[in-house]
């Protein structure tokens, strides 16, 4: 009988992958568990179980003291010598428990308390097994599926592939072998408790492992990886042998390796980047196939970038959904803005008339007071358009202005708007007036001009001939007062 414990013993170890003593262990405390609960007793209970006989003992003990304060846990010298004529203070005493009198209960209570330890001690070797290989490339199969999620069989145990780890492209099948990427360990997870993944780009960069004998060695190395899984990833190489072409090895002879790891991904697309230590030069690269004109750093600190592109390259340099410049700016590191050059002629065009145009002060606004315009302009906004192009968050982050505020602001600003419009409206209709008045009096002046020139001269010329006239009477009267 005790042979044929212990060997269940071993063989529930071999199947959990886990230590014989530790099944010894689980049931020992379940023992001492399921005394604990048919006694209802508070004493300090052990078990010991005797691989030879296959009987598990339950015993009671006692530490030997001068002054009992606890009677549960604690004994006499006196009463101990009883027991043990070598009993001193501060060592033991056991007593005994009989277990033949436990009951289905108690029975019922142990086999929980083994199964529930067993399992603990499975979960443990699980950890300590796996932890250390996450991001290994390893073989499933596919299992069973829970809800979204897919249970695959690792061989030694279940791993879980999640929704979320999975590659939008692909659909499983029960049976259906499939490499993955350990992508964690989650000692608390109460299902399997290793993660995989075929969404990682890790998974990537095992592949190339495989298929490129240069990485495998370290000649070529795969620097950094972004992917969107069953869309696109970008892998940049770099070659420590000058003699070597990264982008070729990775590729291989008429595309072969780099097709390879295609259809492992069931079609994804991989841009192969050569690295660069210079960011302008390796944010070039890692927008292809787009073809860029120039890059500029904006911020270095917050690792932000602008790129110009020839208009008819822009949609190509973003690509799908965004996805080109998305997947670049991972590559590298830094926020990619991207404009075309229409775009930075237009915005350049907008800064230069800003500079330009004179600033409003802020007394300007009809309806705000003295002591909120100091509080604007102490947030360094000092003029009514910048004023305008805040947006209310930003507005009530300066101390001291509220949402009431914010509101009675935005009105004085569009009331300054609003005047400006109507003084520029009526300017605009006074000139017109003023044309159509000019006009209308150097029309109405032109004609009188040419109608009066003949009415000056005619008199003139009529007198210019009377002259002769009138000098011939008087000559013709003069003749008949000397007759």
């Amino acid at each position: 009988m005790a042979n044929l414990l212990y060997q269940q013993i071993e063989m529930l170890s071999r199947e959990k992958h886990i230590e014989p003593e530790v099944v010894v262990s689980a049931i020992e405390d379940a023992m001492v568990v399921a005394a604990r609960k048919f006694y209802k007793t508070e004493e300090d209970l052990r078990a010991k179980f005797n691989p030879e006989t296959g009987q598990v003992d339950v015993y009671s003990v006692y530490t030997v003291v001068e002054e009992v304060a606890d009677p549960k846990k604690e004994i006499t010298l006196a009463e101990a010598k009883k027991k043990n004529p070598e009993a001193e203070v501060g060592t033991e005493i056991v007593a005994a428990k009989p277990t033949d009198v436990l009951g289905r209960i108690a029975a019922q209570t142990a086999k929980q308390v083994i199964l529930q330890k067993v399992r603990e001690a499975e979960r443990d070797t699980i950890y300590n097994e796996y932890h250390t290989r996450v991001g290994e490339l390893v073989t499933v199969i596919v299992k069973r599926a829970e809800g979204p999620d897919l249970i695959v069989d690792m061989g030694r145990t279940e791993a879980r592939l999640p929704k979320r780890e999975q590659s939008k492209l692909e659909t499983y099948n029960i049976g259906e072998r499939l490499r993955v990427v350990i992508k964690m360990v989650d000692r608390a997870a109460k299902g399997p408790q290793v993660i995989v993944s075929r969404a990682d780009a890790s998974l990537v960069q095992r592949l190339f492992e495989m298929e490129v004998p240069e990485i495998y060695d370290g000649t070529v190395q795969i620097r950094f990886a972004a992917r969107e899984a069953g869309e696109r990833t970008k892998v940049a190489v770099a070659s420590r042998d000058k003699d070597v072409d990264p982008v070729g090895a990775c590729v291989g002879m008429k595309g072969m390796r780099v097709q390879s790891i295609i259809r492992e991904l069931r079609g994804e697309k991989i841009d192969i980047i050569p690295y660069n230590e210079e960011t302008v030069a390796f944010a070039q690269k890692a927008l292809s196939p787009a073809k860029v004109t120039r890059v500029q750093i904006v911020d270095p600190e917050t690792k932000k970038l602008e790129v110009i592109v020839e208009d008819s390259q822009l949609s190509l340099a973003i690509g799908k959904k965004g996805q080109n410049v998305r997947l670049a700016s991972k590559l590298i590191g830094w926020d990619i803005d991207i404009k075309s050059e229409e775009e930075k002629r237009q915005e350049i065009e907008e800064q230069m008339t800003a500079l330009t145009a004179p600033a409003t002060p802020l007394t300007s606004l009809a309806g705000v007071g003295a002591k909120t315009i100091e509080k604007i302009e102490a947030a360094g906004i000092n003029s009514v358009e910048k004023l305008a192009g805040m947006t209310p968050e930003q507005l009530m982050e300066i101390p001291g202005i509220g949402e009431k505020m914010v509101d009675k602001i935005y009105q004085a600003v569009n009331r300054f708007y609003e005047s400006g419009s109507e003084a520029a409206a009526a300017t605009g209709e006074a000139a017109a007036a003023e044309g159509a008045t000019a006009e209308t009096a150097e029309n109405s002046e032109a004609p009188d001009t040419v109608e009066e020139a003949p009415a000056e001269t005619a008199p003139e010329e009529t007198a210019a001939e009377a002259r002769p006239a009138d000098n011939e009477g008087d000559a013709a009267k003069a003749e008949e007062a000397k007759s």
